[in-house]
């Protein structure tokens, strides 16, 4: 009995197939969200150069500010339709050193999300934000 082998075309099709349905799900997290509280940092802090935000793009991607923390995103959404989880790895600067790190959020309401930051060797706290 001969095995089916789907074809190139085939695999590319459920490839973009996927991928359009992980687009679907993120929809909720694409925007900015103002962070509004953390563990490690008080609000001075967290709004010292401007105010702290996760901002997700429609690509994957998204970048954050708080304190002197910045840093560029790399998303995987939950691949449900009920998705309402985020994880990402990120790398970035603190004070003009090279930082990277990894961290999660869960939407908690429509426009609140709460999660955990990790810096890599460093410290970790959670997150509150609101979608701004």
């Amino acid at each position: 009995m001969k095995r089916y082998k789907p074809s190139r075309r085939v695999k590319s099709a459920e490839r973009l197939a996927r991928r359009l349905l992980q687009a679907e799900y993120m929809n909720r997290f694409i925007g900015k969200w103002r962070i509004t509280e953390m563990e490690q940092w008080d609000q001075d802090y967290i709004d010292i150069e401007e105010p702290g935000f996760f901002k997700f793009h429609k690509d994957v991607m998204g970048e954050f500010v708080f304190g002197t923390v910045n840093g560029f995103i790399d998303c995987r959404y939950d691949n449900n339709k009920d998705a309402t989880r985020v994880e990402f790895s990120w790398d970035g600067t603190s004070e003009y050193d090279p930082v990277c790190g990894r961290g999660w959020f869960e939407m908690t309401a429509t426009d609140q999300i709460f999660g955990k930051l990790f810096i890599h060797n460093g410290d970790e706290s959670w997150v509150k934000a609101v979608k701004r």
